[in-house]
């Protein structure tokens, strides 16, 4: 048969992979600049079904893109700004060699500069799509704006990173738009909601970074490039939304220098500056239908959800917080401002206070040390920790566990929700039936109501055994005198008892019954299916009541320790 013959490795699935190495060399850039362009642009590379085929043969370990998003960057703008740069870079240090001074300003002057505006446009075609991805940006930032001023990363950078974290808290503090806060090891973790996007970001804790060798930061740097700029919209368009001042200003406050400004924005005690005077009129409320496709029943849920929302926001309103110098600030702050609370300190920690340590209408002191000398009676002296549970509880919770020096209750995280069959702990069951309206009881009622339970179960086993030793010691006295006398022992025959069968144990029984043959009935492959979730429900079972052993040890050990300890104060 005639008719070319096709040529290994130059046709299929060989031409549509192409190597690193190949890439570069087509975009003609170094090899730190095409991962600063990939990253910027949204491209990884690929594994290959074949690799051996796209490899041509060769099982050395090989980095794959595909060649129509290689292409698709030869037409980038960013890719001739790299290359302009190169091109300074090169003449701006022969100017130094040659001490031409007047010329490295004029370079310096005029330095390439590159914008990454069209590249989010371009990623993030509509504004949803944007507020999507903001949950990376936004822990990013605030990771950076963490940072030494060290040579790690430039200051310009970690300022930028600062301020934006800065605007994104004041727009959730005006929006009350907060839902669940964890303190973990990591750092904090905030969710909140956005024009109904579920944000989930990490704040890390203030503390003095030892900057790890192992990782690189030239490529978190060039990350936060493109997280600055997505932030910067995002956030501009969030406060167009909500007709605030963009950048955001101090209401109330005028000719003000930006660095002081700045400063009252951070400290996050001051309401924004509007573009449009926010009006408060009573209005009716409207009247709700359901939307299309959706039952009465389930707009009555959505209608008890928006209702719980709107409680939670107002969770501190009326109260009066101030922070000791001890407790993180800007955290707290954060908080009690995001529900309706009002928040000072003293003046020396901090710019933005707004009443002192004296004032009477302070109705909680928050205070992480064990004891304070001076203490006012008109309020609560608590810890820290009972602003985030009540945030995590949605309800205001009872503050005697979070007096000073009293051992703190779990901080139990609202990411975990647990189903059915799961274990849950015993501080959940109490938090639980709060939120329903119960009183549940204290540690201390708990403990009098065993020991008079024990005290009672011990009284009535001694009587029931006393009982029943004089039962049959008189019934053994009988039948000795009736054997003395010589009397034949009575046997009587009594009428049998007609038994009521119990419903439900019979409509149990027929319906494990059917359950029983259903499976039988089963084929095979659906057999197998239903073993694997069965499996899986006695796995969740046992580990569930492992962890219910465990805490039952613990508390059983713990009770132990307090009875010990009470019978050595005796």
């Amino acid at each position: 048969m005639g008719g070319l013959q096709k040529k290994k490795y130059e046709s299929g699935s060989a031409t549509n992979y192409v190597s690193r190495n190949k890439a570069r060399k087509k975009l003609s850039l170094s090899l730190a600049d095409f991962r600063r362009l990939c990253i910027l642009k949204g491209i990884y590379p690929h594994e290959p079904k074949h690799k051996k085929k796209v490899n041509k043969g060769s099982t050395a370990p090989r980095t794959f893109y595909l060649l129509k998003d290689i292409r698709f960057l030869l037409h980038e703008p960013v890719v001739g700004k790299f290359r302009e740069y190169k091109i300074f870079v090169r003449k701006l240090r022969k100017a130094y060699g040659k001490a031409e001074w007047s010329g490295v300003e004029r370079m310096k002057e005029n330095k390439p500069v590159y914008k990454l505006d069209h590249i989010i446009k371009e990623r993030y075609p509509t504004f949803i799509d944007a507020l999507r991805d903001v949950d990376d940006a936004l822990s990013m930032c605030f990771l950076f704006s963490t940072f030494a001023r060290t040579g790690k990363c430039h200051v310009q950078t970690i300022q930028l990173c600062r301020r934006l974290g800065v605007e994104w808290m004041n727009y959730i503090i005006d929006l009350r738009s907060l839902r669940k806060v964890f303190l973990s090891i990591k750092g904090i973790y905030y969710q909140a909601e956005v024009l109904g996007q579920t944000i989930t970001w990490i704040v890390p804790y203030q503390f003095a970074h030892d900057h790890p060798t192992d990782v690189d930061y030239r490529v978190m740097a060039t990350f936060t490039e493109l997280y600055t700029t997505l932030l910067g919209f995002v956030n501009f368009r969030l406060y167009q939304t909500l007709n605030l001042v963009y950048p955001p200003k101090v209401s109330h406050t005028k000719y003000i220098h930006l660095c002081i400004c700045f400063q009252k924005l951070s400290a996050l005690s001051a309401s924004l500056a509007r573009t449009v005077p926010l009006v408060e009129d009573e209005e009716a409320e409207p009247d709700h239908f359901p939307a299309e496709g959706e039952d009465l029943e389930t707009m009555e849920a959505r209608e008890k959800i928006e209702l719980e929302q709107n409680k939670q926001k107002k969770l501190f309103e009326g109260l009066k917080f101030f922070l000791n110098r001890e407790v993180p600030r800007e955290s707290l702050a954060f908080l009690i401002r995001c529900f309706g609370g009002q928040v000072s300190w003293d003046k020396s920690l901090c710019i933005g206070s707004t009443y002192d340590e004296t004032d009477e209408m302070i109705t909680h002191h928050i205070v992480d040390r064990p004891t304070i000398d001076k203490q006012y009676i008109n309020r609560y002296y608590i810890q820290p920790q009972w602003v985030y549970d009540c945030v995590n509880a949605k309800i205001l919770l009872p503050v005697e566990e979070y007096f000073l020096g009293v051992t703190l209750p779990p901080h139990l995280s609202p990411f975990v929700e647990e189903s059915e069959g799961d274990y849950v702990p015993p501080e959940k069951l109490k938090l639980l039936a709060l939120q329903r309206g119960e009183k549940p009881q204290t540690e201390e009622e708990e403990e009098g109501d065993e020991e008079e339970e024990d005290e009672d179960d011990e009284e009535e086993d001694d009587q029931s055994e006393e009982e029943d030793e004089a039962e049959d010691e008189a019934n053994l006295a009988e039948m000795e005198e009736k054997r003395a006398q010589g009397k034949r022992l009575s046997v009587k025959v009594t009428p049998g008892k007609v038994k009521q069968e119990n419903r439900m144990r019979t409509e149990q029984e027929e319906k494990a019954e059917e359950k029983r043959l259903a499976i039988m009935m089963m084929k095979k492959k659906e057999k197998y299916l239903y073993d694997k979730i069965m499996f899986g429900k006695k796995r969740n079972v046992r580990e569930a009541n492992k962890l219910a052993a465990k805490r039952k040890a613990h508390d059983d050990a713990n009770k132990a320790d307090k009875k010990q300890n009470k019978k050595k104060k005796c």
